[in-house]
């Protein structure tokens, strides 16, 4: 049976990653098919290397049982550290939601800044209507852009 600090550790830990998890999903649908993908392959892993973890600990307490003539101690010799796993193993997860967010701004930024010098080009030259209907006049509009800019 397991220390009551020790079971409620690991709840608390089970509601913090679900919580987690639930804001990830939240803002998945946003996010372009290659990082939905990385993220998708990254879970898994991380969720089999959890079922390996498990694995190990429950192979290592049996053994751990089995070697003491059937007494079961309570804790382990270094119990103290748990949060400071529990903290240190959060620093990535909170790095690739800023990485995302960063990323996120970023691409929106780049992608305002596009749309915006089309309509200014468009709003400020005098053209013929046929104009707006030919399918090279938007990138004649970038590269005329790009080239004012320089």
């Amino acid at each position: 049976m397991k220390s009551a600090p020790t079971f409620l550790q690991e709840q608390a830990a089970d509601r913090f990653a679900r919580h987690i998890t639930a804001r990830l999903s939240e803002g998945e649908a946003l996010l372009p098919y290659e990082v939905t993908e990385r993220l998708r392959a990254s879970r898994e892993r991380a969720v089999s290397e959890r079922r390996r973890e498990a694995t190990v600990l429950h192979a290592q307490t049996s053994a751990a049982a089995s070697s003491q003539g059937g007494t079961l101690t309570m804790g382990s010799p270094n119990e103290g550290t748990g949060w400071w796993r529990a903290v240190i193993s959060a620093i990535p997860v909170f790095a690739l939601i800023a990485g995302l967010v960063i990323y996120n701004a970023d691409t929106e930024q780049s992608m305002l800044s596009e749309v915006t010098a089309v309509d200014t080009a468009l709003l400020t030259d005098d053209l013929p209507p046929a104009a707006y209907s030919d399918p090279g006049f938007i990138q004649y509009l970038k590269t005329s852009a790009s080239a004012s800019e320089h």
